[in-house]
């Protein structure tokens, strides 16, 4: 029996890079992706370039425009309204899932997460907060265990990515956003899965609140 791996395709290999600079903005929102240019700084042929592009338009990180070629995508209010209310509903119902379907290890899991959460923002450590912020929501939809809801909500979470993470230095919203994740904890360690929901798209809606 041939047991020999197959390693992934090339293109896969340069959506990643891609993908990490349009998250760090390297490649900034509405800026056009040259299939040319972006293959010979990658040292590839174009075919591998433009697989790579359609992996991320599909993702909804990258835009085609009939006759003009392909930009990251640009995310107005409009969009982020749009986003949002579908998060709340798919999120909420995750936590909904996670306060019924959990094991006391998983609880557990979720409190240690949560604690660091707690430290983070004692420190003001922007980035640790957000980091188990990230971790925080990967749990719940983990333990949820809908890989077709939580797909969707990956993709999103991307898209969202699009937008600078600056909404928690603003005034009071870590100490806010801290408090919503203790409400969704609590409601998940009580088993209380219409709280959890409830915890969850108020945590969002407010989310959206800061975004302004």
């Amino acid at each position: 029996m041939n047991t020999k791996l197959i390693n992934r395709p090339l293109y896969e290999d340069v959506a990643e890079k891609l993908r990490e600079q349009i998250f760090s903005h390297e490649l900034a929102p509405g800026s056009w992706l040259d299939e040319q240019s972006l293959a010979l700084a990658f040292g590839i042929s174009r075919t591998p370039m433009r697989e790579a592009i359609k992996v991320l338009a599909t993702e909804g990180l990258v835009t085609s425009k009939m006759n003009k070629g392909s930009y990251v995508t640009e995310v107005d209010r409009g969009d982020l309204e749009q986003i949002f209310t579908v998060l709340s509903l798919l999120e909420g119902q995750a936590a909904k899932e996670t306060a019924i379907k959990a094991t006391e290890a998983q609880l557990t899991q979720l409190d240690d997460l949560h604690h660091r959460l707690e430290k983070a923002a004692a420190d003001r450590d922007i980035g640790q907060f957000f980091e188990f912020n990230v971790k925080f929501h990967e749990l719940i939809q983990e333990i949820a265990g809908n890989k077709w809801m939580n797909g969707v909500i990956d993709d999103l979470r991307k898209v969202l990515k699009l937008q600078r993470r600056d909404s928690l230095s603003r005034g009071d919203r870590l100490l806010s956003s801290l408090l919503e994740h203790r409400e969704i904890l609590q409601a998940i360690l009580k088993r209380d899965p219409i709280a959890a929901e409830l915890a969850m798209r108020n945590h969002l809606a407010r989310g959206l609140e800061a975004t302004k």
